[in-house]
Parts: structure tokens; sequence; C-alpha cells
């Protein structure tokens, strides 16, 4: 996934393989920039496409290539998605990081394996489903805490992560407008740290500083933190956008 040749190539293949077959192809889980290098690369193939992740605000999630005569069916991704329960104690309780590895210690690939959300005496995480079996029977313990691990989960879904609610006012949706309000700061210095790199539009470095952002973007600036664009739509009497968004805490 590193290798940009390669994550191009396998794209591409994708593309070609769903139109050759007539039927949906499907990548591993993406990381956010490599969802967005893929969703330039499929654009040019003329093929249906779709990122899923298993849930609605999944940041790790498949590529899925459809052929275009065919709606992209959520339904149709190969993802399953697996709890873990535990009964939880002072000082013993799975975290990412444990669970992550005890999956890879069973030879699983790192692009078999999406979100990992954990909560009180429970953890769900998002796998591939060729592995599902394997380590529903493989694995009883996680970090050192014994689990009980089944396919499914029940709702309401741990969070991913804690978010501080952000309400500004902008002059317009443009990235450098955006930068400055998020980083409290004037749009000189905003376009600065914009063309440094310091600025990321979904993981991606962005240093056009008139590009367009749009509600769901995720925008990073080092130094200051990330943020979810939830809303950009109402306008105020003046003819400024209200910007609705959630820091990452």
């Amino acid at each position: 996934m590193n290798d940009s040749k390669y994550f191009s190539a396998m794209i591409e293949d994708a593309a070609e393989l769903c139109l050759r077959r007539s039927r949906p192809v499907f990548t591993g889980f993406l990381t956010e920039a490599e969802q967005a290098s893929a969703e330039a690369l499929i654009k040019r193939s003329g093929a249906g496409y779709l990122m899923w992740g298993g849930f609605d605000d999944a940041e790790r999630r498949m590529l899925g290539v459809f052929p275009p005569y065919d709606e992209p069916d959520r339904e149709l991704f190969p993802i399953d998605p697996v709890t873990a329960s535990f009964r939880e104690t002072e000082g013993a309780k799975p975290d990412h990081r444990s669970v992550l590895g005890t999956l890879m210690a069973q030879g699983i690939e790192r692009s078999c394996v999406g979100d990992i959300l954990i909560g009180s005496g429970r953890c769900v995480f998002f796998c591939r489903n060729t592995v599902t079996s394997a380590l529903l029977m493989d694995i009883s313990k996680i970090g050192g805490v014994g689990v009980s691990l089944f396919r499914g989960y029940s709702e309401p879904l741990p969070a991913a992560h804690s978010f501080r609610p952000v309400n500004l006012t902008i002059a317009s949706a443009r990235l450098d407008c955006i930068t400055a309000a998020l980083a409290a700061t004037g749009r000189t210095h905003a376009g600065e740290l914009i063309a440094a790199g310091e600025v990321l539009i979904n993981s991606v470095i962005c240093k056009k500083v008139s590009q367009t952002v749009n509600p769901g973007d995720r925008i990073t600036v080092r130094g200051i933190g990330k943020f979810v664009i939830d809303d950009l739509g109402n306008v105020t009497r003046k003819g400024r956008l209200i910007l609705s968004a959630r820091k990452y805490v």
C-alpha cells in the first residue's frame, strides 16, 4: 500500500477485473489517504464505486468497484463486525494497540482489519469476512484479558473518538479561510501553513489555498488538531458561512 506504483496498479486491476467479469471487486481496508488516491484513480475507469467500512463513521474503508449498470450496495461488501466481550476490571482492559496486536499475531494482514472500537466491557472490530471464522476459533485473550468473540454487534456502537463541537463564521469554503478559522489565525498565516504542507484534507497534504472544503472532509492542521467538517450550509445576514465542525480530543 505504501508504494504508489503498486497501489495504482492494484486499483486499476480491480477496475479492469470488475468490468471484465461484470461483478463487484473489493480492495482491503484503506487508510484515509489511500481512499483519496483510490477515488482519484477509479473515477477514470468508468466503473461505479463505493467506500464502506462497516458503519457510517468508519475511517478505514474498503473500495468496492461495481459494474456501470449495478447500483453500489453496502450489503455486498465482504466485511464482518466482530464483538469481543470481556469482564472489565481496574487496570485490565484491552486497548486499540492490544486488539490490533492480537489480530496481527494470528497472521492477519493489516488490510484485512478495519476500525477498532473500544467500549465498556466490549470492543468491536471490523474485518474481512474470509478471516472471521479463524479469529472466532483462535482468540480467547486480548492483552492478557480473557475475551469471548462473536460475529456481529449490538447498538449503539462504542464511540470511535471524542469530539469538541466547533462553530465559527467564515468568508467562504476555501481551504485558507477554513484553516484560518480552525487555527484562530489570519488568512495570510493560514496560506503559509498550507504552502508548507502543514494542512491535510482527508490525510492528504493540500497546498492549494483556494481548494474547496466540503461537508464530511477531515481537516488536519499540524500543531493545532484534526477536525471533521459537518456543515457549511447556513449563511449569516452579512453573507458569511456558518461552519459547524468537530475537533478530535
